[in-house]
């Protein structure tokens, strides 16, 4: 496979996500936006030895991947934080005292080497949370991430998510977004009154005109339901503002009857859900009445309902999440196994449905959908998503941007290159 980088494709000969060879036609517009053109079975006498023409055979081919909720401001601190392990709460308390130790510039470097770890692994769009403080510069992390975005610009779509604390004031927030941010986000469900916090976050977001994504629900026994407060608050927002919640872990707890009801207020209100399988499988369910039970949100009662649902991987090797990988695929396993989603869904919620709770246009191998494509070496969707090999190319607006190809070496093989132990070990048998 050659790959050029930084120069546009006119097409590509890959699989799809059931395994069906095609080649794509790809055509740029008078707005410098490349779109999918055509799909059609593929015709080697018509791409062999194009220079415009990416041999992805081997590929499967999907939209590009989205993360909708990460926290680039925390990404790989773990080492500098040394935290315990915990719960949810032991996970704010361990970055609230660290915290201060952090400068811009550890801020910078963290998100930087986060962001492009997920676009190497496909993710070229990402939604970010981003702390605020309350020592001398509590603005650092979000000058960082709006750093960040421009750093990225036309590889990366950036969307930065202001996540006031319970003790941050209006100020602060509003300050936040002057310098950046583009969403106003906090967790109502840990404030000592839910209903006031989160009536305070969804007012400073009609003041200023701005989406919400909501941390709501993270926990699994509770007396309160943050999330249903959400929904009938922004019922009556204009369609085009972003309204998301995150989380929503209690859901999987509620009585059936209360579920459904829930379920068709989110619906109803257009709230999108985001499912976080890896750090709630770590933070939840420790202990208590709830030890054992996992924390993940009922993906298939939200979907039912019509509520728009999408995964992310939410914390990567910070004090919420030790490990991850910022990578789609993993995600996407943990919602096979974890989750008992199908394979095909798995993938649907960290490329298409994720690019949309995000308000990005379609993308991948559709007539018409923007050239934005992740190939990663299969045979299939569901190979793709076991083996989450490293072997993909990343493309933006028709234009490569990322290629990582990996060889391996086993003693023994086929090419009679075997070590004398294995050739004594042959002979033996």
């Amino acid at each position: 496979m050659q790959l050029t980088p930084l120069l546009p494709v006119r097409g590509m000969t890959g699989v799809l996500v059931d395994g069906t060879a095609v080649d794509i036609e790809l055509s740029t517009g008078a707005d410098g936006v490349s779109r999918v053109h055509d799909i059609r079975p593929p015709d080697p006498s018509g791409s062999i030895g194009r220079s415009d023409w990416l041999d992805l055979s081997g590929y499967v081919l999907t939209a590009a991947a989205a993360e909708p909720h990460a926290h680039l401001d925390k990404a790989m601190s773990w080492s500098e934080l040394d935290p315990p392990l915990g719960d949810l709460h032991d996970a704010i308390t361990a970055w609230q005292a660290g915290c201060g130790r952090l400068d811009e510039d550890s801020f910078r470097r963290r998100a930087l080497a986060t962001a492009s770890a997920m676009l190497r692994n496909g993710i070229t769009a990402v939604r970010t949370h981003v702390d605020i403080f309350s020592d001398h510069d509590p603005l650092r992390a979000v000058r960082a991430l709006s750093h960040l975005r421009e750093t990225l610009r036309g590889l990366m779509t950036v969307q930065i998510v202001v996540l006031g604390r319970t003790t941050s004031p209006d100020s602060a927030i509003e300050a936040a977004l002057a310098a950046g941010a583009d969403l106003i986000g906090g967790a109502p469900h840990v404030a000592d009154d839910p209903v006031a916090e989160m009536t305070r976050l969804l007012d400073l977001a009609e003041k200023h005109g701005v989406g919400v994504d909501i941390h709501a629900d993270e926990f699994l026994d509770g007396d309160h339901l943050t999330v249903e407060l959400l929904a009938d608050r922004v019922a009556d927002w204009p369609a085009d503002r972003i309204r998301t919640a995150s989380h929503c872990s209690r859901l999987a707890t509620l009585p059936p009857a209360d579920l459904q009801r829930v379920a068709a207020a989110l619906a109803r209100a257009a709230v999108s859900v985001v499912a976080l399988p890896i750090t709630n499988l770590y933070l939840q369910g420790r202990q208590g009445l709830s030890a054992g039970r996992r924390g993940i949100t009922t993906i298939d009662v939200l979907r039912d309902a019509g509520v728009l649902v999408a995964a992310g991987a939410d914390n990567v090797r910070d004090p919420f999440n030790p490990v991850g990988r910022a990578d789609p695929l993993e995600t996407a396993s943990l919602l096979v196994v974890a989750a008992h989603q199908p394979p095909s869904v798995a993938a649907d919620l960290v490329t298409d449905s994720a690019r949309a709770v995000l308000g990005l246009e379609p993308a991948g191998p559709r007539i018409g959908a923007r050239a934005d494509f992740l190939a990663v070496r299969g045979t299939d969707i569901v190979e793709a998503i076991a083996v989450a090999p490293a072997d993909r190319v990343v493309i933006v607006n028709g234009v490569p941007v990322a290629k990582t190809e990996t060889t391996s070496w086993i003693a023994g093989e086929p090419d009679g290159n075997r070590t004398p132990a294995l050739a004594r070990a042959a002979e033996d048998r």
